[in-house]
């Protein structure tokens, strides 16, 4: 089996995730995932495809991450991997979709407007 490489991206993180077979290592930036992700919530989020898909220790994975917050970084790396499960096997995909872990996540910061003090707050008004 070939490498096969997958992009998942939420906020203005991006996490590329090379997936070969192993023994079930994840490394996150040269970094094991206990050392990268110190909450249980964060590598349940990262673990999640692959316990749904029962391919805990299958495979050895390796991901590139940047950009955002540590829990944007998690979904980012979790869409990729979900993806690189169903582009695996197909009957993948029935697994992952009612979950919700092959949808990417649209919602960004709104960006500041002009003449206001944030994205929706605005000066205060003096009538007088």
């Amino acid at each position: 089996m070939e490498t096969i490489h997958k992009i998942g991206r939420r906020k203005t993180a991006v996490a590329r995730v090379y997936l070969s077979e192993g023994k079930g290592n994840i490394t996150i930036n040269k970094r094991d995932l206990d050392t990268y992700f110190t909450t249980s919530t964060l590598q349940y989020k990262v673990k999640q495809p692959l316990m749904l898909t029962d391919n805990e220790t299958t495979f050895d994975i390796s991901v590139n991450v940047f950009g955002g917050g540590i829990t944007g970084q998690a979904e980012a790396i979790r869409l990729a991997i979900s993806r690189a499960m169903c582009t695996l096997n197909d009957e993948n995909r029935g697994i992952l979709k009612p979950e919700g872990l092959l949808t990417r996540d649209p919602r960004m910061v709104e960006r500041k407007k002009f003449g206001q003090k944030k994205a929706r707050k605005k000066f205060q008004f003096s009538k007088r």
